[in-house]
């Protein structure tokens, strides 16, 4: 198994470029994966600086319906047209980031839709025997208040985005298994208590965003729910590797309560 970060908010000190996104290169006995691709085609800038060949990858996963996780695609695509790109069936909704001066469209590119390459998923689904995706997460146990300001859009009117376009995605290799989470809108705790009931365990690792940031200071209810969630986190046999949407300050408050079960993620870092 081989994970190296080809897009994250911060500087791994390798040179490579950040942004506001996350992308993931995976590599496993029978498949090369692109989980996610950024915000924009920097993932691809980085990939050849990595040394990583992204006209091999044959497997393209797309977290949920947001930008900063689909953006490269259609780039990806015109070096790369023959990689299988698996997406939940209703991510193109009408997604935006809602505040009072501050009102605009996060989804995708709706030319994704039209990929001959496109998969849309339904329900969950096993892929083969190394790579599984699910979907209807319930649950708002120590739910992410940053989750707020993303709405969707329906007919003149926003509501609180459901986030029923989030797919999650297992790996499974040398014994282990793997959870890739995207951002974790519906809360990773959420997405974990699935996991048990699809699998009857725990993963081994996950890695994903914990979507705490936030660019004010946190309220003490807020800090409560982060520092919640982390506790409840290190009762778990589970080591997590974080970045992204978490947002620094938040990854700072875990750290306090997971220790060595938390390791932050960087843009160009070797996970493993």
């Amino acid at each position: 198994m081989h994970i190296i970060t080809l897009m994250e908010n911060t500087d791994g000190g390798n040179g490579c470029a950040i942004e506001h996104g996350l992308s993931f290169y995976v590599e496993t006995t029978k498949h090369k994966i692109l989980l996610d691709t950024g915000a924009s085609d920097r993932f691809i800038a980085n990939a050849e600086k990595l040394g990583v060949d992204l006209t091999a990858v044959d497997t393209v996963i797309l977290s949920h319906g947001h930008y900063d996780h689909t953006g490269g695609v259609m780039p990806f695509v015109r070096i790369n047209d023959q990689a299988k790109i698996y997406l939940r069936d209703c991510a193109n909704g009408a997604f935006y980031h809602v505040e009072e001066n501050d009102v605009r469209y996060i989804g995708i590119d709706q030319a994704i839709m039209e990929l001959r390459q496109l998969v849309p998923v339904h329900k969950r689904m096993a892929i083969d025997e190394e790579i599984d995706l699910f979907t209807n997460i319930t649950g708002r146990r120590f739910y992410s208040r940053s989750n707020k300001v993303l709405k969707m859009r329906l007919g003149d009117s926003f509501v609180d985005d459901p986030f029923h376009h989030e797919m999650c995605t297992v790996i499974h290799q040398d014994g282990k298994n793997y959870l890739f989470s995207g951002c974790a809108h519906n809360g990773v705790l959420n997405i974990l208590d699935r996991y048990h009931v699809l699998y009857g365990g725990w993963p081994d690792v996950v890695l994903t965003g914990f979507h705490f940031m936030k660019k004010t200071e946190y309220t003490e209810e807020e800090k409560q729910n982060i520092l919640g969630a982390a506790a409840e986190l290190a009762k778990l046999p589970i080591l997590f590797y974080s970045g992204h949407c978490t947002g620094e300050a938040a990854f700072a408050l875990m750290k306090e309560v997971m220790g060595d079960q938390l390791i932050q993620l960087h843009s160009g870092s070797q996970v493993m």
